[in-house]
């Protein structure tokens, strides 16, 4: 989409780009069944007027762990048809992999499963991977772990410097596929060792390639985050914009999103920005009032 050209003096003018506004589809699936289809996804963004879709990989009807075969790629080709007769591309593959564990066989497999990712993404005709650094595994449960506030003990016998050079390697290792099929390895600002901005930097920083950078998500930095988000502004490819219409599962922030918009305006970020609608109420009402606060905030 392009803004409406500014005139200038003597007759120039130019066109200043603008975000594209996309929807995850976790904003209508939170892990609970039953389970809301990527078509269904693709359906309901086209009806609303929104042109991308970010996809969770596990929200997919594709095996986990497994290679892709034949029959999955026919399942690929299938949504990548789907979402071109709904006029809608798709933006991201949001992916769920660990790159934190002393085990060397566990972090083959982790790298393995990225690049498995990876060659979904290319089918479907996306640019970017969202990527989790991994974390500890010390606190097994994900409800404790946010009301850790995200914070777990580092595993016992190891340092936390160790977890860097995990997290480091086993990223280095799928930049050639990534290289390859022209995607970019997006380090989300998750839980775990890229859940602040220092840790998230040092990794992508410890990868130097064009093909490795940040995702923003807006709802992750959880105490005073406009500093933070600024911090890795200029390193963004995508950003997550979290909302909490009917109160968070885990947390509700007052995003300010104006002021968001200022941040990734002043960086020069001309990506997607993708609605994760995280709160209670049903996604059929809160995320047309999400879409419409982004885009006040974003136009």
């Amino acid at each position: 989409a392009l803004a409406r050209p500014t005139v200038l003096a003597a007759g120039t003018s130019i066109v200043r780009p603008r975000v594209q506004l996309a929807i995850s589809s976790y904003s209508y699936w939170h892990f609970r069944e039953p389970k809301v289809s990527i078509e269904q996804v693709v359906e309901k963004a086209s009806a609303l007027g929104v042109a991308g879709v970010d996809v969770l990989h596990r929200q997919m009807d594709l095996p986990e762990r497994s290679p892709l075969e034949s029959s999955h790629r026919a399942y690929l080709t299938r949504l990548k048809r789907h979402a071109a007769s709904h006029g809608v591309n798709y933006c991201c593959l949001s992916i769920h992999q660990d790159f934190v564990d002393p085990d060397p066989a566990f972090l083959a497999r982790e790298v393995a499963h990225t690049e498995k990712c990876l060659e979904i993404a290319y089918a479907l005709g996306i640019g970017v991977l969202r990527i989790n650094s991994g974390r500890w595994n010390t606190i097994p449960d994900f409800d404790d772990l946010m009301k850790a506030r995200g914070l777990e003990p580092v595993l016992p016998g190891h340092t936390e410097d160790e977890g860097f050079k995990w997290c480091i390697d086993s990223l280095q290792r799928c930049v050639a596929k990534a290289a390859e099929l022209g995607i970019i390895l997006a380090v989300e600002n998750h839980w775990g060792l890229s859940r602040t901005p220092e840790g998230q930097l040092r990794i992508i920083n410890g990868v130097p390639s064009p093909w490795v950078g940040a995702l923003m998500d807006t709802g992750n930095f959880l105490e005073d985050p406009y500093d933070k988000l600024e911090m890795i502004a200029r390193r963004t490819f995508l950003v997550q914009a979290k909302t909490y219409y009917g109160g968070g599962k885990w947390y509700t922030l007052d995003l300010d999103y104006p002021r968001i918009a200022g941040i990734i305006r002043k960086a020069g970020f001309k990506g997607w920005v993708s609605l994760e609608m995280e709160g209670k109420e049903s996604p059929d009402t809160a995320i047309p009032q999400s879409l419409e606060t982004l885009r006040r905030a974003f136009s």
